[in-house]
């Protein structure tokens, strides 16, 4: 049973996913006087890169009865939060589209970059704080959670995020982000018709 986990917790996929869970958060921890072009740029490349490599990592099961312990309080999911906020400011909140409740809903439903982006720094940094301790029962427990969570819970906030983030590195005018010229293209089009 320890061979067929460790096959498992130490595969290929299973270490180049926890590479870069342990990058995101120690991106988000220690990120200081960035500027959001600066933040979001490095973001909508390493978000997809974490979407890509959480999506390859190989099927697993708990072996232990207890759950697997929770390392982030709540004043690191805050820090975390205010942090990402500080940054993005009036671009922290967007329009979400892809909940459950939105087709119930006759006003729109606005969701946070900062919490979502806390919400996956959250579950990846009580799965790398498992991880990083050795022990092969645990880091299976772990990743197991950690999968399953990305099926049903931070998968969709990283992609939805990912939207709002893209979004604001390519709106046109947007302090440098976009291109203009595209734009400005268009508008002499139109002035000649």
């Amino acid at each position: 049973m320890t061979d067929q986990l460790k096959e498992i917790v130490y595969s290929k996929d299973a270490i180049e996913f926890v590479t870069v869970a342990v990058q995101y958060c120690v991106f988000l921890e220690n990120f200081e006087e960035i500027q959001e072009t600066e933040l979001t740029d490095k973001l909508t490349k390493l978000l997809p890169l974490l979407y890509l490599k959480a999506s390859l990592v190989p099927e697993t099961d708990t072996v232990n009865e207890d759950a697997p312990e929770i390392s982030v309080t709540e004043e690191d999911y805050n820090y975390i939060v205010f942090k990402l906020y500080d940054v993005y400011l009036t671009n922290d909140a967007y329009l979400e589209v892809f909940l459950q409740d939105m087709k119930y809903s006759e006003t729109p439903i606005t969701a946070s970059i900062s919490e979502d982006l806390a919400d996956i720094y959250q579950d990846l940094k009580n799965f790398i704080t498992i991880f990083e301790r050795g022990v092969t029962e645990n880091m299976n427990d772990a990743l197991y959670v950690c999968m399953e969570n990305f099926k049903t819970y931070w998968g969709q906030k990283l992609t939805n995020v990912l939207r709002a983030l893209h979004s604001l590195k390519y709106a046109i005018g947007n302090d440098g982000f976009g291109d203009d010229s595209e734009q400005d293209d268009k508008n002499d089009k139109n002035e000649l018709w």
